[in-house]
């Protein structure tokens, strides 16, 4: 029964992760870095009206392709 239940338990914390992938590009003319997905820590934050997005002391804008990271 140990041996079941430990057999269930390593194959359940196997397929969930804590952390997930997240793709950073850059484009090749400018320095921009777009994130694909934001973590689940990041905070709103709301400066002149416009909503960013703010993780590991950097701000990100949401556009249609991810996150592109931004000075505020």
């Amino acid at each position: 029964m140990k041996k079941l239940l430990f057999l269930f338990a390593t194959v359940l914390f196997s397929t969930t992760s804590c952390t997930t992938t997240r793709v950073v590009h850059t484009t090749p003319n400018r320095n921009v870095v777009i994130v694909s997905k934001a973590p689940r820590n990041h905070t709103v934050v709301v400066v002149k009206g416009k909503r960013y997005y703010k993780w590991n002391g950097n701000h990100y804008r949401k556009t249609r392709n991810g996150y592109v990271l931004v000075r505020v």
